[in-house]
C-alpha cells in the first residue's frame, strides 16, 4: 500500500483511520471555522487524523437556482483561514482546469469530483501540480475502472493518490454501495476513503435538487470501516435541514462522536 501524505497525516497506514469532514458547501467563514474547531475537538479525543472539507463552487448542480457557494476568490480565502487558524489540511474540489493552479495555492488535496473522474485534462492538471488528488469514483463507474484514471495521475510523477468510493447508480435517482469495489480499488495500492454521505444521496430525488438517506449513514460507515477502508469521508453540518446544498444526507455534527467511536471500536478489534 502506498503511504500518502497530507501534512502530517499519513493515510495508507494500518490501524490510522483518517476523517474528511466538513459542510458540503462554504456558506460562510464562521461556519467552517466553527465546524472545524468542533470536528477537531472530537478526532483529538479519539486519535483520528483529520482533513477539513467544503467546497467553493459546486458547478455540478442539476439546477440553474441551486446554490452554488461563493466562488474561488473568497472560498479559497476561507479555506486558507481555517488551514493557518486550525493548523490542519483542507480539501476541497475542482471543476475545470483554469481553477486548479490557484486552488492548488491554498489546498493540501485537490479533490476530483465524481462527475469529472475521467476528464483527462483535468485529472492530469490536477496531478502535475504535486498536491495530493482525491479521485471521487464516478458513480457510473465500476471499481476497475479507476485503475486507468490512477494511471493518468502517475504518468505525471504524481503518486500521491487517494481513491473515494461514493456509491454506485442503482436504477433512477438511487444509488447503492457494494463493498467488494473498497477491495478491488485497495488492489491498485493506494488508500480507499468511503464517502458514506454521498452513498445515501438520491441523485435528483427532489426534482431540482438531491434527497438523501441520512439514517443509513451509520450503519454504512459501520460496515465500511468493518469491510476494510483506509478513512471515511463525511460531509456534516450543525443543521443539515437548513443547508442550501446536500443537506438530506448531511449528518447533523451532533451525531459525529457517536459514529467515530463506533469506528475506532471496529477498527481497534480488527
Amino acid at each position: 500500500m502506498q503511504e500518502v501524505r497530507i501534512k502530517n497525516i499519513r493515510a495508507g497506514v494500518k490501524g490510522a483511520l483518517i476523517l474528511i469532514a466538513g459542510p458540503c458547501v462554504i456558506e460562510s467563514e464562521r461556519l467552517c471555522l466553527d465546524t472545524a474547531k468542533r470536528i477537531i475537538d472530537i478526532t483529538s479525543k479519539l486519535n483520528i487524523p483529520y482533513i477539513f472539507k467544503s467546497s467553493f463552487d459546486k458547478a455540478n448542480r442539476l439546477s440553474i437556482e441551486s446554490f452554488r457557494g461563493p466562488g474561488i476568490k473568497k472560498g479559497l480565502e476561507v479555506l486558507h483561514k481555517v488551514k493557518q487558524r486550525l493548523k490542519i489540511p483542507v480539501l476541497s474540489d475542482i471543476h475545470c482546469t483554469k481553477d486548479i493552479a490557484e486552488a492548488a495555492s491554498v489546498l493540501d488535496v485537490i479533490q476530483i469530483p465524481a462527475f469529472l473522474s475521467r476528464q483527462t485534462d483535468i485529472v492530469v492538471a490536477a496531478a502535475k501540480t504535486g498536491k495530493v488528488i482525491n479521485i471521487k469514483k464516478g458513480q457510473f463507474l465500476a471499481p476497475w475502472d479507476i485503475l486507468p484514471i490512477i494511471k493518468k495521475i502517475e504518468s505525471a510523477g504524481n503518486k500521491q493518490i487517494l481513491i473515494t468510493e461514493r456509491g454506485v447508480s442503482f436504477g433512477y435517482n438511487n444509488l447503492v454501495t457494494d463493498f467488494r469495489a473498497l477491495a478491488i480499488m485497495r488492489g491498485f495500492g493506494y488508500p480507499v476513503i468511503y464517502d458514506a454521505t454521498h452513498s445515501v444521496q438520491l441523485p435528483g430525488g427532489k426534482g431540482k435538487a438531491s434527497g438523501g438517506e441520512r439514517e443509513f449513514v451509520e450503519g454504512l460507515s459501520r460496515a465500511a470501516v468493518a469491510f476494510g477502508c483506509d478513512g471515511l469521508f463525511l460531509e456534516v453540518h450543525p443543521d443539515p435541514d437548513k443547508a442550501p446544498c446536500d443537506g438530506p444526507n448531511m449528518i447533523n455534527l451532533k451525531a459525529l462522536e457517536r459514529l467515530l467511536k463506533q469506528a475506532k471500536k471496529i477498527e481497534n478489534a480488527l
